[in-house]
């Protein structure tokens, strides 16, 4: 194992392969842009604990998310971590979606995710208030506070002298003459023997300082949450999902309950105008020119646009069109039921031809590793993403 390690980003993934690394023995410094851990993609997700469902048999995400799926909930049992694993449904609602929902079903079987298809009737047993006419029942989905996943990785390497700097952001990159990789803050240099690119939203301009033409430009997706009423969170007992568009990353519209009890509702998928742009008033001129200039934007805009992009707008500036997509899982939910919650920004890699990422993609350099596409289940699989990053940097 190399002797120094920088990691940049403090998300998720970031504490995690800090944590894996000096675990093995390195001495870590981990520098975030932002005032806190956690500040984005891992403090606006869901908090749901994948189970491996969806994904391409002996992709990255089905291995390591399936695995992931042990790991995080074994880790938040043993730090104190509040979590739940307590299953879902993921329900068609039209015999036009029994097809897709027997895909998912096999791939359940083929990824080792503990599932079965059961009736109407058997899925009322579980949601009283859904709408189907048949549905997968997924045994190892959980809820967790992914936040507080990060609280106790942040202590750990606390404990463990790992150098954490907050408030810092990474200005240049290059391989050092005295040192084999060194990076640059407002305020000093600092040399090590490796670097790991964990930036999320910022990866591919991170990937860039260092030196690297990466094969995928982040393009930001906002997915925006309402939640449930109070008085009408007896609607929903768990997790219900509906049959995915298998040609998305995206699940859906779908309904949550929290650890807290309270169920919320979402997300959307819609073109985020800043990188970090969580409200449709958050907009940067230089994010959306990156998007502009870059190729693989125009073809994707050209596949999905219409109807699939205009919907998803729709139903981000319609309470009424966001509700009716709750409906469909749930008949008795309406318009007045619903309150905003807040939203999170996806940071999906998409490529010049214009298809998306829909794997986790790590590139590598002398003494370099690039997380460049680690969206949903990555928060999930973080523990495990740790292990092959840790393995690629040795």
């Amino acid at each position: 194992m190399v002797n120094r390690v920088v990691v940049v980003g403090g998300g998720i993934i970031g504490l995690a392969v800090a944590w894996e690394l000096t675990r093995r023995g390195s001495a870590v410094t981990v520098l975030e842009k932002e005032d806190r851990w956690a500040a984005h993609q891992t403090g606006h997700n869901s908090n749901v604990v994948h189970a491996g469902l969806y994904y391409k048999p002996g992709s990255a995400k089905a291995r390591l998310s399936v695995a992931g799926n042990r790991s995080i909930v074994d880790f938040a049992r043993e730090h104190g971590v509040p979590v739940e694993v307590c299953g879902k449904l993921v329900v068609a609602t039209s015999e036009a979606e029994l097809p897709a929902l027997g895909v998912l079903a096999e791939r359940a079987e083929a990824n080792g995710v503990p599932a079965k298809l059961i009736s109407a009737a058997e899925a009322r047993e579980y949601e009283p208030e859904v709408a189907c006419v048949r549905a997968l029942r997924v045994e190892s989905t959980g809820i967790i506070d992914f936040p507080r996943v990060c609280t106790a990785l942040v202590r750990l390497l606390t404990e463990h002298g790992a150098d954490l700097r907050l408030d810092t952001t990474v200005r240049g990159i290059r391989t050092g003459s005295t040192a084999r990789v060194e990076v640059a803050t407002g305020d000093e240099v600092l040399r090590a023997d490796a670097l790991v690119n964990c930036a999320g939203l910022q990866s591919d301009r991170v990937a860039e300082l260092a030196g690297l033409r990466p094969g995928a430009r982040i393009v930001p997706f906002r997915g925006e949450y309402y939640e449930l009423r109070p008085e009408r969170r007896h609607l929903v007992r768990g997790l219900i999902y509906p049959v995915p568009d298998p040609a998305l990353p995206f699940l859906g519209v779908h309904l949550t309950r929290m650890l807290d009890g309270s169920v919320h509702a979402g997300p959307n998928a819609v073109l985020a105008l800043r990188r970090e742009g969580y409200r449709w008033r958050d907009v940067s001129p230089a994010d959306l020119a990156d998007v502009a200039r870059f190729p693989g934007a125009w073809r994707l805009a050209r596949k999905w646009a219409y109807p699939t992009g205009l919907e998803e707008v729709l139903r981000s500036l319609s309470k009424r069109r966001f509700a009716a997509s709750l409906a469909r899982l749930v008949p008795a939910v309406g318009p007045d039921d619903i309150v905003r919650h807040g939203s999170g920004v996806r940071a999906q890699a998409l490529r010049p031809d214009g298809s998306l990422v829909d794997d986790f993609l790590i590139e590598t350099a002398p003494h370099q590793v690039h997380v460049l596409n680690a969206p949903s289940p990555a928060a999930t699989s973080a523990l495990e993403i740790a292990k092959h990053v840790a393995d690629q940097v040795s």
